[in-house]
């Protein structure tokens, strides 16, 4: 018992190590486009309104994307560097780096013709007009964002965090720099602010090449450009589609149930009312985010060492960390009930009605946070395929029914839509659950071996291993 506790406290100390440097970069990287917008809401409402349009396009059009696609780098970095093939680490990372700039390619086009198609889905064509114009002058930050989002992952699940730390940091400083040069300065307004953006994602992906480059600490991941990043293209995607599933599938969920709110009674009041719980649940998911990515680090690397026993190890850590994450997050937003409302708008009725809806959105943040986790140990494993059909029919066939039912049949608005998310989170943590405590770790070590080298290493735990035995019998 004494030694399972020591082996339990060193592989919390690990994840926590790697989880709070997580959740600063992702709050780091979130924080560049509020702060562009905090800019633009100094100038007028009308482009407000346009910017954040495209905001929300963005993300869920493209930013949603490229992170879904350099998920699948969770899988292969993480479990070539727990097997010691360094190399492969950074081989992945340009492989990588190749797919997600040629997706780039229609993203872009779909940016540029954003006006069009927001009037299409009947949104008001003067700030369509604008969200068009702030969307076109971010189309470089997506290439910048394709390159970021793998030099991210490459340095994660080497362990390597603390400068990504420093450099998101710094970038985010000057961001309110060249936004104040740009927007106020200059005055190029909408269009500054959508610049400022794309030099700071610049700024941040340049930094953190050149500490790639240049540091000790990756020489043995990064030998430099290889042609053999362009073999094995179809097996990257078999992970990296599914990957982008899981995450879009979430965000399309998210937008589609603003625009149902939209048909509401009191339409205006059930949209403010829900952006701003989707914008409380974003500030507190960078938690768990932060702790999904431990968790994916910490598992990859264990199965690429064939260590199963200390996969499954950091498995049970990462669910207990998770459960006193979502229990903090309950009790603060139950606690701050009254204020949250206020921190958004000065509407009575809306700081109300977001009180009145805070019990169902704070089980929300407590369910979403163990998704999330869940999320981060599928992308360890590589279950991507199982965790797009999960998020499927989690959100499309249980979920979003429901939540039509209970907003518009049962006249519960606001409140229904996002019981119906709820709901799907509850089945998506019920399903990843049922999966997580049925695997045999033993064989997602082969699969992982397999995965890495080419061909099945059979490991096998022996019933008393320790996890630093089972690396050394590899």
């Amino acid at each position: 018992m004494e030694l399972w506790r020591k082996e339990f406290s060193e592989e919390a100390k690990k994840q926590l190590w790697l989880a709070g440097p997580m959740v600063i970069v992702s709050v780091f990287q979130y924080s560049l486009q509020m702060i562009s917008l905090m800019f633009i809401g100094h100038l007028d409402e009308l482009l407000l309104a346009g910017a954040s349009l495209a905001t929300s396009f963005a993300k869920v059009t493209g930013f949603s994307v490229l992170i879904g696609m350099s998920s699948a780098l969770d899988t292969f970095c993480g479990q070539s560097y727990g097997a010691q093939q360094y190399h492969m680490v950074g081989i992945h990372m340009q492989r990588a780096m190749v797919v997600i700039m040629i997706i780039t390619i229609p993203l872009s086009i779909i940016w540029a013709y954003l006006g069009p198609i927001l009037v299409v889905l009947h949104q008001d064509k003067t700030i369509a007009e604008q969200a068009q114009l702030y969307a076109r002058y971010l189309i470089p930050s997506l290439s910048a964002n394709a390159l970021l989002r793998c030099i991210v992952k490459f340095l994660q699940t080497q362990n390597i965090v603390f400068p990504m730390v420093l450099a998101t940091g710094l970038t985010t400083l000057t961001h309110v720099l060249v936004c104040w040069i740009l927007v106020l300065k200059f005055k190029l307004g909408i269009k500054g602010a959508a610049i400022a953006f794309c030099i700071s994602n610049w700024v941040n992906t340049i930094l953190l090449a050149l500490y790639i480059r240049f540091s000790s600490s990756c020489k043995t991941t990064w030998t430099g450009f290889s042609r053999e990043s362009l073999h094995n293209i179809p097996q990257f995607l078999r992970l990296a589609f599914p990957s982008t599933l899981m995450v879009c599938l979430e965000q399309w969920t998210i937008q589609l149930m603003v625009l149902l709110s939209g048909a509401l009674p009191n339409p205006k009041l059930q949209t403010s009312v829900l952006y701003i719980c989707f914008n409380i649940t974003g500030l507190l998911w960078m938690i768990p985010y932060g702790l999904g990515s431990a968790a994916s680090t910490r598992i990859s690397n264990e199965l690429g060492a064939g260590s199963p026993k200390a996969a499954y190890l950091a498995v049970k850590v990462t669910l207990l960390l998770a459960f006193i994450v979502c229990a903090l997050g309950f009790t603060l937003l139950m606690l701050t009930r009254n204020i949250w409302g206020r921190i958004f708008t000065n509407v009575p009725e809306v700081i109300n009605s977001v009180a009145s809806v805070t019990p169902i959105l704070a089980s929300f943040v407590f369910v979403d946070s163990f998704q999330t986790t869940f999320s981060g140990i599928a992308r360890g494993c590589g279950w991507q395929k199982l965790g797009a059909f999960v998020n499927l029919g989690s959100y499309y066939l249980v979920g979003l029914p429901f939540a039509i039912v209970l907003a518009f049949v049962l006249h519960m608005k606001g409140e229904g839509l996002l019981l119906g998310i709820l709901l799907a989170f509850i089945v998506q943590v019920v399903c990843f659950f049922l999966v997580t405590f049925h695997t045999n770790w033993d064989k997602e070590a082969n699969k992982a071996a397999k995965r890495v080298t080419g061909h099945e290493v059979l490991v096998q735990a022996a019933p008393n291993a320790l996890p630093g035995e089972q690396n050394e019998k590899s």
